[in-house]
């Protein structure tokens, strides 16, 4: 059987800010596209499930050369993003078995802060992923997943772990933390989930038994490459 590897993405187009605006986002390309290479290279199969079974969206910003920094990788991105087959037809999160996968993986982007942060399907996987111990690997703005992991009592089954994403040094300086309704680091914090973050932009990741995480796109390689050994080293 071929070695499956699960992508849970946002179906979010846009992220409501706090004056009620929409910010047209997505996921952020680099997110997606480099773990996906690494998981292909390693020898997996990757199933993509959203919720509701849309078609994932792309933060255009995130195809530009200024955001990918060379126009011939901006390309190889685009390509991917445009034609590979499993970002074209994604299964719905409610159809998910975790048993059939033997990792789980979170891109970034803002989409997740305004669909993934509040879906109980999403919550409800990767709750099943951490008990089952699979790997998880969550990267950037990804983490928002967390905070629809709680059980009964509405506590977060993440409590007490240590995560890294998208930190609140890195949101003032894209711009946006003055009109984000909550930011990352700060709503992970408050759910109990204990977050470290290194120096903006760099690469910088976290491991806490099963859970893998990486603060921002320039970790998202890495991040996919430490699941693979987690997975090849099990």
């Amino acid at each position: 059987m071929a070695r499956q590897i699960l992508f849970i993405m946002t179906g979010a187009d846009h992220w409501t800010l706090n004056d009620g605006s929409s910010h047209k986002t997505g996921f952020w390309a680099e997110e997606a596209v480099a773990p996906l290479e690494v998981f292909r290279a390693a020898g997996y199969e990757v199933t993509v499930a959203t919720p509701g079974g849309v078609r994932p969206p792309v933060d255009e910003n995130s195809l530009s050369v200024d955001s990918i920094g060379s126009a011939d990788r901006a390309a190889e991105i685009r390509h991917v993003v445009e034609t590979a087959p499993e970002l074209q037809k994604p299964i719905s999160l409610s159809d998910v078995t975790i048993a059939d996968y033997d990792a789980v993986f979170v891109p970034g982007g803002h989409g997740p802060m305004e669909d993934l942060a509040v879906d109980a399907d999403a919550g409800a996987l990767l709750v099943d992923a951490d008990r089952a111990e699979l790997p998880i690997g969550v990267v950037c703005h990804g983490p928002a997943i967390l905070l629809a992991a709680t059980d009964g009592d509405g506590v977060n089954a993440f409590a007490g772990r240590t995560v890294t994403g998208f930190s609140n040094a890195e949101e003032q300086q894209a711009g946006l933390a003055d009109k984000a309704p909550w930011l990352l680091e700060d709503r992970l914090t408050q759910a109990g989930v204990k977050v470290t973050t290194g120096d903006p932009w760099a690469v910088h990741l976290e491991s806490d038994g099963n859970l893998l995480t990486g603060q921002n796109p320039a970790s998202s390689e890495s991040l996919a490459r430490a699941v693979v050994d987690r997975l090849e080293n099990a």
